[in-house]
């Protein structure tokens, strides 16, 4: 029995740059988020909330999809 340390690799960074993504749209979701119901007058949402909050949830959108694409590589190889 011999291990493909370069398919371990090849997971292994493809494993980190899928985690950084997920966890990169999720952050910058809740932080637009943040700044569009901010309800004090200043440069933050720079008098668009709406197309800041529609940022928001498209990061929420873009980070659900990546998970639900990690279910279903992820399911059909559990054989039911």
């Amino acid at each position: 029995m011999s291990i493909d340390w370069f398919a371990y690799l090849v997971v292994a960074l493809v494993t980190l740059v899928a985690t950084l993504l997920v966890v990169g749209l999720y952050s910058t979701g809740v932080r637009l988020y943040a700044i569009s119901s901010d309800a004090g007058p200043g440069p933050a949402a720079q008098g668009r909330p709406t197309l800041v909050r529609a940022g928001a949830y498209a990061c929420f959108a873009l980070c659900a999809a990546a998970v639900l694409f990690g279910v279903y590589l992820i399911v059909p190889a559990l054989h039911f």
